[in-house]
C-alpha cells in the first residue's frame, strides 16, 4: 500500500494544543499516512516535539504514547477526565466560570499590572520541569519526520525556526514563551553570532509554512488550527477583547503565508510562471471553531482536565471527519479554499 505523505503544521494556542494533541492520536492511527515534516509554535512545539521523539524510539503507537504523556503532565494531579461532574454543564459554561473565576481575575490582574521579571527570585516557568523531561537526542534525530521550532526574536521582531540539532529545552521554551507571563528566554543564536531573546513564535509565525518548500518534502501542508479565524459577537471584557487581539495575531502571520501560496498557484495555473520555477503547494486545515467559540482565553493559561478531554476528544473526530471527506485529495490537490479564507 502507498502511504500519502504529510507535512504538519501545528499552531499555538497555549492549552487548546490539546485539540492538536486528539488530531495527532486520530492521524497517527491511519497507516495510509506518514508525516514527513512538523512545523510547530509554542503548544504545537510541544505536541511536534513529544510525537517526533516517541515516533523515533517506537513509531506511531510510541507517538501516540508519547502525545498521551506530555497532556497528562499538562493536566497534572488532577488528570484528564471526560467524564467529570463538570460534564452536564458543558464546555460553554465550564469556560465562563473559569473565566470569571476570582482567582483567575486576580491572576489576570497581576499579569497585566507586573512584569514578570518583577516576581525576581521567586520567578518561575511551569513548563520547564515538561519540557527538559523531552529525550533531545530523539527529538533532533536525523530518522522520523523533520523538525522546525518557531520563536520570535525579540531584538529585531523577526522569526526564527530553528531545527535539527539547534532544537533543545531552551528552544523550545522560547517558542512557547508569552511576554506578559513568563520571561524572555535568551540562548545564543548561530545566526546572528549573538546572544538573543525569544518570545512565542506565534507572533511572527504561527507556524511558519516556509520550512516545507523543499523538494525532498511533499507539496502538502495540513493545518491544525486552534485559533479561530472567525469568532462571533463583540468581545467587552477586558479578557475577551485581549483574547481576540491575541487570536487576530497569531493567525496573520499564517494568512499573510496561505496568501502568497495562493498567488503562486494561480501565477502555475495561469501560466505565468513556469511549473520548473515554483513548486505546487496543497493547503488542508483541521479545525472546529464552533467549537473554540464556546471557549475563552481563561482555558488557554489554566489547564483543566475535563476541558483537556474535551478537546482531545473533538481533536479525534476533525482528523476523522478530515481524512473521511479529504484523503483522496491528498497528494493530488488542496482541500480548502484559500482565498476565501483571508478575503
Amino acid at each position: 500500500m502507498e502511504r500519502k505523505r504529510i507535512n504538519l503544521a501545528l499552531q499555538g494556542g497555549g492549552a487548546h494544543g490539546a485539540f492538536t494533541w486528539g488530531a495527532l492520536d486520530r492521524l497517527l492511527e491511519d497507516d495510509r499516512i506518514e508525516i514527513a515534516a512538523i512545523s510547530g509554535t509554542s503548544a504545537g512545539t510541544l505536541n511536534g516535539a513529544a510525537l517526533k521523539s516517541g515516533m523515533v524510539t517506537g513509531g506511531a503507537e510510541g507517538a501516540r504514547a508519547a502525545l498521551d504523556a506530555l497532556w497528562h503532565e499538562v493536566a497534572g494531579l488532577q488528570g484528564i477526565e471526560v467524564d467529570s461532574w463538570m460534564a452536564p454543564f458543558g464546555l460553554r459554561t465550564v469556560s465562563q466560570a473559569m473565566e470569571m473565576n476570582p482567582l483567575y481575575l486576580m491572576g489576570e490582574a497581576i499579569t497585566r499590572s507586573l512584569s514578570p521579571y518583577a516576581l525576581g527570585p521567586f520567578y518561575t516557568n511551569p513548563l520547564t520541569s515538561i519540557v527538559k523531561a523531552f529525550n533531545y537526542d530523539k527529538v533532533c534525530a536525523d530518522t522520523g519526520p523533520e523538525f522546525f521550532v518557531n520563536a520570535t526574536r525579540v531584538r529585531n521582531g523577526k522569526l526564527r525556526v530553528f531545527k535539527a540539532e539547534e532544537v533543545n529545552a531552551d528552544v523550545i521554551m522560547a517558542s512557547a514563551c508569552l511576554p506578559t507571563l513568563f520571561q524572555a528566554v535568551e540562548l545564543f543564536d548561530n545566526q546572528t553570532g549573538r546572544k538573543e531573546a525569544f518570545w512565542d513564535g506565534g507572533y511572527t509565525g504561527n507556524p511558519a509554512l516556509f520550512p516545507f518548500f523543499e523538494k525532498h518534502l511533499p507539496p502538502d501542508i495540513v493545518v491544525i488550527n486552534i485559533n479561530p479565524l472567525e469568532r462571533d459577537g463583540v468581545p467587552y471584557t477586558p479578557q475577551q477583547i485581549q483574547n481576540r487581539i491575541n487570536e487576530i495575531s497569531f493567525n496573520s502571520s499564517l494568512l499573510r503565508e496561505m496568501r502568497a501560496i495562493a498567488l503562486v498557484q494561480r501565477l502555475l495555473d495561469d501560466g505565468t510562471l513556469p511549473e520548473k520555477r515554483m513548486a505546487r503547494v496543497h493547503m488542508h486545515m483541521i479545525a472546529d471553531d464552533e467549537l473554540m467559540n464556546d471557549l475563552s482565553v481563561a482555558t488557554k493559561t489554566v489547564p483543566n482536565g475535563f476541558v483537556l478531554g474535551r478537546l482531545k476528544e473533538a481533536g479525534r473526530a476533525a482528523a476523522g471527519n478530515f481524512l473521511r471527506l479529504h484523503f483522496d485529495d491528498l497528494n493530488q490537490r488542496s482541500s480548502i479554499d484559500m482565498r476565501a479564507m483571508y478575503n
